[in-house]
């Protein structure tokens, strides 16, 4: 669990840099230049001998889907939204971790069904008055289509981990960031504008911190905890990054907010939070399996 409330303090700071210091900057290009940047530093343990070629395929599947869509998916949403905003439609992510995991395990839990309304009554509290505006509505869709591929990546290593006995977690991620290279670096080739593109030292530096720590050892990391959690608390956890990131944005980044409807929807979410961990494993579960 110490692994996954890191890297939440250190993703928490990403919104408001993204937001910040890489304005202007192709989207497209940032997905790419911070997967690449990933790749890279773990292109160490890239190996090919101890893998089937099946299994190299199933680990460039997950990255492709988990970094390489999520990421081109994330990092466009900025040009409809906040920092503040990004940090909050993450709070969504926890849903799909449990039904996506429990849709594998053909089971239904209605705790997080509860849970997940009071999410979406918290967030709507936070956003109301802005609900009408077209470019949150187009934000807020790209920003669950981020949240499904990063939910679906998680849920999917988790299960085929098992498979890999004997394997360290760098040999893995080698191919996950293979994946998520190749699907962000085809898409940037033929959308961003390479004969406009310029960047300054200072967003160098940050694509730097964003693309070796940020993603690079903090979803290595996020991985390997969550293979070490249950799916309840690794969906609790994945939202323990939103109310830092909002918090973050608006304070350090300057940027504004509505702190009554911050406070108010704030403390609907964290309730969400602590029901779920405190009635995880009491709660009725309904399974679907076939007898």
């Amino acid at each position: 669990m110490i692994y996954l409330i890191l890297v939440s303090l250190i993703w928490a700071f990403s919104f408001g840099l993204i937001k910040g210091q890489l304005n202007g900057l192709d989207s497209h290009f940032i997905a790419f230049a911070r997967l690449a940047l990933s790749f890279i530093f773990f292109a160490f343990f890239l190996r090919t001998t101890i893998f089937k070629s099946k299994q190299i395929k199933i680990l460039m599947g997950i990255g492709a889907v988990q970094f390489g869509l999520m990421y081109i998916l994330y990092i466009y949403a900025y040009n409809f939204l906040d920092a503040w905003q990004i940090a909050l439609f993450t709070i969504f992510t926890p849903l799909y971790v449990v039904l996506i995991g429990d849709l594998i395990r053909k089971r239904f839990q209605v705790l997080y069904l509860l849970v997940a309304i009071m999410s979406v009554a918290g967030a709507a509290i936070i956003i109301a008055r802005d609900l009408m505006s077209v470019e949150l509505r187009t934000g807020f869709v790209l920003m669950q289509l981020s949240n499904m591929c990063f939910a679906a990546g998680q849920v999917w290593y988790k299960k085929v981990k098992a498979d890999f006995k004997g394997i360290k977690d760098g040999y893995l991620f080698s191919w996950l960031y293979a994946g998520a290279l190749l699907v962000s670096g085809v898409n940037s080739m033929f959308i961003t504008d390479w004969s406009s593109l310029q960047i300054n030292s200072n967003q160098i530096m940050v694509l730097l911190y964003l693309g070796i720590l940020s993603s690079g050892i903090c979803f290595f990391l996020w991985n390997y905890g969550a293979t070490k959690v249950n799916n309840g608390t690794l969906a609790v956890l994945n939202n323990l990054k939103v109310p830092l990131g909002v918090l973050i944005s608006i304070t350090v980044f300057g940027e504004n907010g509505d702190w009554k409807r911050l406070l108010l929807g704030g403390t609907v979410i964290f309730a969400a939070i602590i029901i779920n961990e405190f009635f995880k494993n009491k709660a009725p579960v309904y399974s679907f399996k076939s007898k």
